[in-house]
C-alpha cells in the first residue's frame, strides 16, 4: 500500500487579505478517536473516557482534552501558514466540550496584517465548533508567512 502524500501549498504574505476566510477541516468524534487521543497524549484523566465518571461531575458525557483541542488549533494555523511560514502565537479558551458523535469544524478568518521587524505577520482568529455546542473553542493566533519577493 503507498500513501499519496501531497505537500501543503505555501501561503504568501501577498496572496493574504483580510477578511480571507482560512481553508479548515472537519471530522466526526467518536469513540475511536476519543481512544486515539487519550492514549496519544497520555492523559487518563477519567472524565476522557469513563461516561459515568464524567456524569458524576455534572458533564453531560466524556469530553475531548486540552492538548487535543490545541493540537487542532495549531494544525489549522501551521496548514494554513504552509511550510516555510510559522505559527507565532496562539491563545484559546475552552468554553464549551466536544464530546463523541459530533462533528467538529475548526475554521478561521483573517483580522490584519502587518509587516514587522520580526516578519510578515497575519492575525486570525480561529475556533472549533459542533452542532451541539456551537463555537466550543473561540482562539486567535498569529502566523508568520514568507514574502514572494
Amino acid at each position: 500500500m503507498s500513501i499519496d502524500l501531497k505537500p501543503l501549498p505555501q501561503t504568501y504574505f501577498e496572496d493574504v487579505n483580510v477578511g480571507d476566510e482560512v481553508p479548515g477541516f472537519s471530522y466526526k468524534l467518536d469513540w475511536t478517536e476519543m481512544v486515539k487521543q487519550v492514549s496519544g497524549s497520555q492523559d487518563f484523566y477519567a472524565v476522557h473516557h469513563d461516561p459515568e465518571f464524567a456524569k458524576s461531575g455534572g458533564h453531560k458525557d466524556i469530553f475531548y482534552n486540552t492538548g487535543w483541542t490545541r493540537a487542532n488549533l495549531y494544525r489549522l494555523l501551521a496548514d494554513f501558514a504552509g511550510p516555510d511560514g510559522w505559527v507565532r502565537k496562539l491563545h484559546f479558551e475552552m468554553r464549551k466540550m466536544n464530546r463523541p458523535n459530533v462533528t467538529i469544524q475548526v475554521r478561521g478568518k483573517v483580522t490584519a496584517k502587518e509587516q514587522t521587524a520580526e516578519g510578515n505577520l497575519v492575525h486570525l482568529d480561529v475556533w472549533i465548533e459542533n452542532e451541539e455546542e456551537g463555537v466550543a473553542t473561540p482562539a486567535s493566533g498569529i502566523v508568520i508567512l514568507p514574502s514572494k519577493a
